[in-house]
């Protein structure tokens, strides 16, 4: 079977998985699921699928582990970790890691399809090349075409919504963006924790500056949100 049109649900609530599957697939998606970390890594090595719901506490494997080990082996599917955490801690670390979004359990079915689909429809934007020519600022570049960044003569990896973010300044410079306003545009929510725009920015500052603590590039403008400074 392709599993390239597939959903992959992780999780270990025989309960909850096969509500979610059933779920995804009346709302028109092709649902597998996985009963814990191993088992997840093996099917996503047979066969990727388009995007994974991860539950953070499972059985052999946490979640973060799962999610580490597919961004250390240089997998970038799409990843919504589901967790029944609410410490701002494990989404920062969740985030960092490379998970494109962060739902907190009890969650509204309806929110949780509307983000599978916010994040479905941004992967697959970029799931044909962009045309466009090479970017470079402060000894990073970045190729559009490709999606490759580099910081002088090291590959930076980025993960999809890192480099949506990345693009989204790069395309227009020395404008000042709120945190609303790019969680619209980027992230295609018209609601969501302006804490998620932050962490990003920070992961942007930590991978082509160095540091997030004197930003030459990805400017905080006090009250009113962001700016790319090339």
């Amino acid at each position: 079977m392709n599993r390239g049109s597939e959903i992959l649900v992780v999780e270990d609530d025989e309960a909850i998985a096969t509500g979610l599957a059933l779920n995804l697939k009346l709302a028109g998606y092709t649902p597998v699921v996985a009963g814990d970390g191993e088992q997840a890594l093996e099917m996503i090595k047979e066969a990727p699928p388009r995007l994974i719901l991860l539950d953070m506490n499972l059985p052999k494997m946490s979640g973060l582990d799962v999610l580490g080990e597919l961004r250390r082996n240089g997998d970038r599917t799409p990843v919504i970790v589901l967790s029944a955490r609410q410490d701002e801690f494990d989404k920062v670390g969740a985030l960092r890691l490379g998970a494109d979004d962060y739902v907190t359990k009890p969650f509204a079915l309806a929110e949780l399809l509307a983000r599978v689909d916010a994040v479905l429809r941004r992967a697959g934007a970029v799931s044909e090349p962009l045309t466009g020519p090479v970017s470079r600022f402060g000894g990073c570049e970045v190729d559009f075409a490709t999606r490759q960044v580099r910081r002088g003569s090291e590959e930076v990896k980025l993960t999809h919504l890192e480099f949506e973010l990345l693009a989204y300044f790069l395309s227009n410079p020395s404008r000042v963006f709120s945190r609303e306003r790019l969680l619209r545009d980027v992230w295609g929510q018209s609601t969501g924790s302006p804490r998620t725009v932050d962490n990003f920015v920070g992961q942007l500052r930590s991978k082509l500056e160095g540091t997030a603590e004197d930003p030459t590039h990805f400017v905080t403008v006090r009250g009113s949100g962001y700016r790319f400074d090339p």
